[in-house]
């Protein structure tokens, strides 16, 4: 009678470490699960270097621009200027304000993007259009003296690399459409 008592009380023991460690697994998995930052996580691994997030602030033709922690700037307050065109030369603000959207900006170096730059631009986001940037739906390419090799630009996120190969790529297709994060959106009182 004693041993069936004790293989009963090891039972009962071994099922509520079972029911413990099964809750215990559940509670931490929400909450670092809830640690994940909105807008940030993906399909796929991240790819490229990540800077602090400098915010989207609006700034008035003129005003002064605070430090930005990267170069080119990855994110930070910026006057809101529009891209018509791509394959040409960017100001700050036209790029950060592509960024914000979602676009993708491509920086290089010579005068003319390079084909293969240009079958990446097609592959991932179709041709350029304003229509496109404006949603943040384009990849951007930026002549941008002075560049080796490629720069790949999202919001937050750079990516040096030698050629348009497979990993600016991905770059592109992993960060697209994911600009500065949105504020919440609170109800209007009627």
């Amino acid at each position: 009678m004693k041993s069936r008592a004790t293989a009963l009380e090891r039972l009962a023991i071994v099922l509520a470490s079972l029911v413990l460690s099964i809750g215990l697994i559940a509670v931490m998995s929400g909450f670092f699960q809830s640690k994940d930052q909105a807008g940030v996580s993906g399909s796929g691994p991240a790819i490229g270097q990540q800077f602090p997030d400098l915010g989207d602030a609006h700034l008035q033709p003129g005003e002064l621009r605070p430090p930005y922690n990267s170069e080119p700037p990855t994110s930070g307050a910026h006057v809101p200027l529009a891209i018509a065109r791509d394959a040409t030369t960017l100001t700050t603000d036209q790029e950060l304000e592509a960024l914000e959207l979602g676009d993708i900006v491509i920086a290089y170096g010579d005068s003319q993007p390079p084909r293969e730059l240009r079958s990446l631009q097609s592959a991932v986001a179709g041709p350029f259009t304003p229509a496109l940037a404006s949603a943040g739906q384009a990849v951007v390419l930026w002549q941008r003296p002075g560049t080796t090799g490629f720069i790949g630009l999202a919001w937050t996120r750079m990516l040096h690399v030698r050629t348009a190969g497979d990993l600016l790529k991905s770059f592109a297709e992993r960060y697209l459409g994911q600009g500065a994060p949105s504020p919440p959106r609170t109800k209007k009182k009627a």
